[in-house]
């Protein structure tokens, strides 16, 4: 499940240059380079430049709603920017903040002036990430006008969570607590706190100084065989365009997206991902090869789900942890039609009962394989299937998280 990377493809698609990559995107942006280009200047109008803007952490939530939300409570204000990158296949946050770190701190310095924010926290669990943004906040300190700091948590599927983020900056567990009140009604300190993942903050900075961006989006392409891709790419774009031909589905917007068969002339857009039961999410695409077993793959989404639980809400415990027993039976033929059924219920049951979304990205993972390749499951009930047993037994996932270099 996990994307294992040290060095990987990066690359711009055409006419979207300049923007989160640059022309040689592995070089790590220095202060001087980044002011020279524009970079932390003031913005009068900013936050009317927002306009439509949508979050990159996952849920794609409009940052002008999120702003009104917390201008609405009395200050003082937090800011927190979340670089926790839960999703195992997901590079694109991690990238920025090593190699564009000025860009987010830049976005991060704007967000807490729009907010009149007293203080900013940056959220991160890669100590790589960690350094990076340290040394450039050492060379950026006489810009801000509040205390900044960098927080690191232990790498987890749930750590990145907005309540788990208040939690842990708190001095609790990385873990979701119950909601209400969100964070922008209690945050970090009881104070409201505007929660805002680390790429939709590089957008932000952009934004303050070209009205035109905020049209593209980091997607990481990985599976199938293929050496994996982080890519800049405008929306409206066709998946298909980012993939060669000849695979089987894929795996998109990360493990809460589930699976889709033939994604490929689905546009790059929120609402048509929407529309096909999915969602673009954080830009994740893992895909399916014609050598791959979707059985195999929702399998092992879901047992790394299962691996990451909190632990903290019986609906996840049991029926994340079912669902990925009866997925690992699918692949080695000894799953029944009745495990099929009591799992199909598990997906419409379990779905806004657990104080996070994991055990709701379990429900989609499990309905979109049953939806998506059914002949494929009926398959697999009715005799072992040879790919997966290739394969042998699914991993025990503890908390292998990706750490880029």
């Amino acid at each position: 499940m996990t994307v294992t990377l040290s060095r990987f493809d990066v690359r711009a698609w055409d006419g979207v240059q300049g923007r989160l990559l640059r022309e040689d995107p592995y070089i790590v942006e220095t202060t001087a380079e980044y002011v020279e280009q524009g970079g932390y200047r003031d913005s009068s109008d900013l936050a009317g430049r927002l306009g439509e803007l949508r979050g990159r952490g996952g849920a794609a939530f409009p940052i002008a709603r999120k702003l009104a939300a917390v201008l609405e409570q009395p200050g003082p204000r937090i800011v927190v920017a979340n670089g926790e990158e839960g999703e195992p296949a997901s590079v694109k946050d991690r990238y920025l903040m090593l190699h564009r770190p000025h860009l987010v701190l830049d976005g991060l310095r704007l967000m807490t002036r729009v907010v009149a924010a007293e203080r900013a926290v940056l959220y991160v669990s890669s100590e790589t990430a960690e350094r990076s943004l340290l040394r450039a906040l050492e060379e950026t300190e006489v810009l801000w006008d509040v205390p900044v700091s960098v927080f690191r948590v232990p790498p987890a599927y749930v750590a990145g969570e907005e309540t788990a983020l208040v939690r842990a900056i708190d001095g609790g567990p990385a873990l979701p607590t119950a909601k209400p009140p969100r964070p922008f009604e209690r945050g970090v300190g009881g104070l409201p706190t505007l929660v805002q993942n680390v790429e939709t903050l590089a957008h932000v900075a952009l934004l303050a100084r070209d009205a035109d961006a905020g049209d593209t989006f980091l997607a990481t392409v990985s599976g199938a065989g293929l050496d994996p891709v982080l890519v800049e790419v405008p929306f409206g774009q066709p998946l298909g365009d980012l993939v060669p031909s000849g695979l089987q589905g894929a795996m998109v917007g990360g493990l809460f997206g589930g699976l889709l068969r033939s994604p490929w002339d689905l546009p790059l857009e929120y609402d048509a991902f929407r529309a096909a039961g999915s969602g673009l999410g954080c830009g994740s695409f893992v895909l399916i090869g014609p050598d791959d077993c979707p059985v195999d793959t929702a399998a092992d989404g879901v047992t790394y789900l299962a691996a990451e639980s909190a632990r903290q809400c019986g609906v996840c415990i049991n029926a994340t942890a079912g669902m990925g027993q009866v997925l690992d039976g699918l692949r080695l033929g000894t799953t029944t039609p009745a495990d099929l059924e009591r799992m199909a219920g598990w997906t419409q049951r379990v779905p806004g009962r657990g104080a996070c979304a994991l055990v709701d990205a379990a429900a989609r993972m499990a309905a979109s394989l049953l939806r998506e390749f059914p002949d494929e499951v009926a398959t697999h009930v009715d005799s072992p299937c040879p790919r997966c047993a290739d394969l042998g037994p699914l991993p025990r996932y503890t908390r292998n998280h990706l750490e880029m270099s």
